[in-house]
């Protein structure tokens, strides 16, 4: 791991929650707010269904009510009378695309606002319905409207006739959406005031010409009425229904206060900030009465005429707001989150809900770990946190007033509403707090508590770097760095100091690096020009932050230890660390082609999730293949639920074609493989691009396993184990092959911390290997090998006798699958030879199949002649063939059984000498190979320390089953070294 100096010192640049990290520019005042906001707190409603979602959490330093200006009086708070306070719910553009989502999102309001069943204190379970609930929705533009407008405004410089035309196309969708929602006594008059509202925007665009810029004011005033739209087009769909409801446009209401003049609607998905932008409460809630026993009495909202099973939704635009000076403005991108919280306080509401497509607020983002799921409970810091680092949360700014008044939080999924999702509610213990109340201790000593909540990541940022500055002096140098970039306007994310250089490193957001280096330029000139400071540099690669996020991460060690080792083990490279002075967040800065990697081993390292591998079988039409695919099916839940080890099969192979799950998804390997690979999902088998997929796989921990035994695919091992995947060979061509590849793949190995696990391909899954490393590593020396290493052999010779021939004993071994697909191999004893030198390479000789001492029992008029045919053709010709060996082989059977002794075919090692042979020998009952049965195979281990007896390890070692066991427990013992990592 690669830091970017030796020594640091963390620069706590925010008293909130983000204590390492510079918030952006217009984030302090938001910052500030919700400092002040810990000093205060509501008496909230004493109703029935305000109790019942009321957290326990009080703020400990609480001192005061807000002030009553702030909200509403009871005549708007408690709407006719209402024994229940408001329900606000906010709804994105994503929940309002078509037609049929203004209906879904419709149902959904008039569902909510019916109330729900309560629990009670009842012992019995009982439970109490709310009865009716008092609804205000605040809405977003319909999805892409915003951008539509923002073409508009655009267009509008070079071509009004463009303009024109996209602002047409942008009305006529909306208007299409709201003729399908209601009928047109209900439309004709939102229509009107629709195409007047394209008029209004017709006529401010048209003067963008001649001043050749947009101005700031001008784009918020025409991209807010998208919310305008949206609003009337929902509160058309509920009028059909007969609902009480009206539609509120917030610019008449909402009036706010800009730090920033001409700041403008901000970057599209920011969650950081909304430009300084703070309500004028008391003014605000005055308009707001105003409009409810105005417009809200108009519409029969505010009416005593409303039934006790009934409670008026209201529709408010969200977004849009008007300035202290009239002018019409913006929240900016994203504000529509501020807008929800804004009119829950003013309503003096019980809960937020935002509504999302996701069931809540998720532990990562599940488009880049998959294995993510819904978070419970969150603190507001802990949600500030996660947004801050650019999780899809919250609006930061929105936060400011729910914490104001401890108002819940809702995060739920509009399709799928039964589910509670995520509430956030509440302050996180202060660390003097934290380190009052108790002691440090190992996070792992508290089972089944998770110290973080969340992991989460910024992409496209830049490094900053300030060299070797400690002429000038380490004080002073700070000083002025952040100066120059506070003059300049740029975000400072993250701040790093090395104090024996006087150097900083600044983490800024990738479109502000190049201003980020011309103001530092600028600012130390002089020093650059007398060399005082040795260089002032710009990364230029992709960069991006990842962060943990939790309050439990506060006086619990290993967090941090933790989280860097995981991204060890994924070999991801750390450039940059950091931890806030609140130990509620660590984040570090990767590459960008990482840290999706990185995300998935922090959230498996904190067991957010199972440990999840990701395998590639090669080989898997075929025998091997398909025997441990079916294992691994049968095995997946027992995995699961007893190592929380997950194995997602996500490429297979043959030798002509390939299958691989779409984006990296696991292919349901439950269904017949043969199908997979003939169906349409399946391509031409393409080695190159299975190498790309396997180095593009973000999960942490990939193995590829090949059971191909084919040398072209073996030279792909130094590709995949560098690449950061581990790799399983049952076959010998690796192992046993030249010399010179097995050494580039054992380097690549231990370059790459990978593995590349083959006992499987010395008798099957017999722990053979495994023994000889243990022997090795404690400090046996092992003198001697010898044994039978062939299945094939020990069935022929242990089946053959007077009445069974020899080619009858080999096609038995062949119909029971004992032998190699090309059965020459085992029976010219070169099968036997690879093995051989697997072990004795294991021994550390550097010796090759050619080396080996080989009797071969095949006459070279078969052993090298040219067969054709199917694989069946050609094995039923090679029988045929064996036949003419029949009788010298009864030959030599006999004469050892006249001496009462047996055939084997047996290989010997032999450490001191350097020999290495593989021969047919008869041996004595004295001998270990002599009750040698069917398939099995036998290694004795003479060392220094077995000298009475050899160790012996013994055992049925032929067949698909077997061989695909052994893969099987190398990739067990892979996976254990998985989980042991986060451990």
């Amino acid at each position: 791991m690669r830091l970017q100096k030796r020594a640091f010192l963390t620069i706590p640049l925010s008293a909130c929650c983000v204590s390492a990290f510079a918030p952006s520019r217009n984030h302090h005042a938001t910052k500030s707010a919700i400092d002040q906001s810990a000093l205060r707190t509501v008496q909230r409603p004493s109703s029935f269904l305000a109790n019942s979602v009321r957290s326990s959490f009080q703020l400990s330093v609480a001192t005061s009510r807000i002030h009553s200006s702030e909200i509403c009086p009871p005549s708007v708070t408690r709407p006719n009378d209402n024994p229940n306070p408001w329900e606000i719910h906010k709804f994105g553009g994503a929940s309002l695309a078509d037609a049929e989502l203004y209906r879904t999102v419709g149902d959904l309001l008039i569902t909510e606002s019916s109330g729900r069943l309560m629990p009670t204190d009842d012992d019995e379970g009982e439970q109490l319905h709310s009865g009716p609930i008092p609804t205000m929705a605040v809405v977003s533009a319909r999805a892409g409207m915003t951008d539509k407008l923002v073409a508009v405004v655009d267009s509008a410089l070079l071509d009004m006739n463009a303009a024109e035309s996209e602002l047409t196309k942008a009305v006529e969708t909306q208007l299409s959406i709201l003729k399908e929602l209601a009928p047109s006594t209900i439309t004709d008059e939102i229509e009107e005031r629709m195409r007047k509202d394209a008029k209004d925007i017709l006529s401010v665009v048209q003067s963008l010409r001649m001043i050749r810029s947009v101005p700031p004011s001008v784009m918020e005033v025409v991209t807010g009425f998208g919310e305008i739209w949206s609003a009337q087009t929902l509160y058309a769909y509920l009028k059909h229904k007969g609902v009480k409801t009206a539609w509120l446009d917030a610019r008449d209401v909402l009036i706010v206060r800009s730090e920033k003049a001409n700041v403008g609607l901000g970057d599209k998905g920011s969650s950081s900030s909304t430009g300084g932008v703070t309500p004028l409460w008391a003014e605000t809630a005055r308009r707001m009465e105003d409009w409810w026993n105005g417009v809200g009495k108009n519409e029969g909202v505010n009416s005593e005429d409303i039934q006790p099973t009934e409670a008026p939704i209201v529709i408010a635009t969200g977004f849009v707001a008007t300035s202290e000076n009239g002018v019409p403005t913006t929240l900016k991108r994203s504000g529509s989150d501020y807008s929800a919280t804004i009119f829950a306080k003013l309503t003096a509401s019980a809960r937020v809900t935002m509504w999302k497509n996701t069931d809540g607020v998720y532990t990562a983002d599940p488009r880049r770990v998959p294995e993510a799921f819904s978070i419970d409970s969150l603190k507001y810091d802990e949600a500030m946190e996660l947004a801050y680092f650019g999780a899809q949360v919250l609006h930061p700014s929105a936060m400011v007033p729910c914490i104001d008044s401890n108002i819940p939080v809702y995060v739920r999924n509009i399709f799928n509403p039964d589910f509670r999702g995520t509430v956030i509610q509440g302050r996180c213990a202060s660390l003097s707090e934290t380190t009052k109340a108790g002691k440090v201790v190992n996070w792992r000593s508290k089972k089944g508590e998770i110290p973080i909540k969340g992991i989460t990541s910024v992409d496209g940022v830049s490094l900053l770097t300030l060299e070797g500055a400690s002429v000038i002096g380490g004080a002073q140098v700070a000083e002025r760095f952040m100066g120059s970039m506070a003059s300049a306007g740029i975000d400072v994310l993250m701040v790093t100091q090395a104090s024996s250089e006087s150097s900083i490193t600044v983490v800024v957001p990738e479109n502000m690096g190049k201003a980020a280096l011309k103001a530092a330029q600028s600012t130390f000139e002089l020093e650059l020009s007398r060399s005082n400071v040795n260089a002032i540099s710009l990364t230029d690669k992709p960069l991006a932050i990842v962060a943990i996020v939790g309050e439990g991460m506060a006086l619990r060690s290993g967090v941090s230890a933790t989280f860097m080792s995981s991204l060890a083990k994924a070999n991801v490279n750390i450039r940059v660390i950091a931890q806030g002075s609140s130990e509620r967040q660590v984040a570090v800065v990767v590459d960008k082609d990482d840290a999706s990697r990185a995300l998935r081993a922090a959230h498996m390292a904190f067991t957010l999730s199972q440990t999840m591998v990701s395998v590639t079988v090669l080989g898997g039409r075929g025998k091997l293949g398909s025997a441990l695919i079916r294992q691994l099916n049968e095995q997946r839940e027992s995995l699961s639920k007893k190592m929380n080890l997950g194995i997602c099969v996500n490429a297979i192979t043959s030798s002509k074609k390939m299958i691989m799950g779409k984006d990296g998804k696991c292919l349901v390997t439950t269904s017949d493989v043969n199908a997979m690979l003939d169906s349409d999902s399946a391509t031409d088998l393409d080695m190159h691009a299975l190498t790309m997929a396997v180095k593009g796989d973000v999960n942490p921990h990939r193995v590829v396993i090949d059971c191909t035994n084919d040398d072209t695919v073996a030279d792909y091992y130094v590709q995949w184990l560098s690449s950061g995947a581990n790799v399983i060979s049952p076959g010998r061509r690796a192992g046993a092959g030249p010399m010179e590849r097995y050494n580039a793949i054992r380097e690549a190995e231990r370059a790459n911390s990978v593995e590349w696990q083959y006992e499987s391909s010395v008798g099957s899954a017999l722990p053979i290997i495994s023994t000889l490393r243990d022997l090795l590593q404690t400090g046996d020396d092992v003198q001697l090998l010898r044994g039978c290493l062939s299945g094939t052999m020990a069935y022929v010779f242990r089946t053959m006798d007077e009445s069974t021939p020899f080619s009858e004993a080999v096609r038995q071994a062949v119909d029971k699958d004992f032998a190699e697909n090309n059965i020459r191999e085992d029976l010219s004893g070169v099968d036997a030879a690879r093995k051989v030198v697997v072990l004795a390479r294991e021994l550390g000789m550097n010796v090759s199949v050619e080396d080996v001492v080989v009797e071969s029992l095949l006459p070279d008029e078969i052993r090298n002649k040219e067969y054709t045919g199917t694989k069946k053709e050609i094995n039923a010709a090679i029988l045929e063939d064996l036949k003419s060996l029949d009788e010298p082989m009864l030959k030599r059977w006999k004469e050892a059984s006249a001496n009462g002794r047996l055939l084997r075919y047996k290989f010997y090692i032999d450490v001191a000498t350097g020999i290495c042979q593989c021969k047919l020998e008869d041996v004595d009952n004295t001998d270990t190979l002599y009750r040698l049965r069917d398939n099995e195979n036998l290694i004795a281990f003479e060392t220094s320390r077995y000298t009475t007896s050899p160790l012996i390890v013994k055992g049925a070692a032929a067949g698909p089953e077997l061989a695909a066991a052994g893969m099987f427990a190398d990739l067990l013992r892979m996976g254990r070294g998985f989980i042991g990592s986060q451990a």
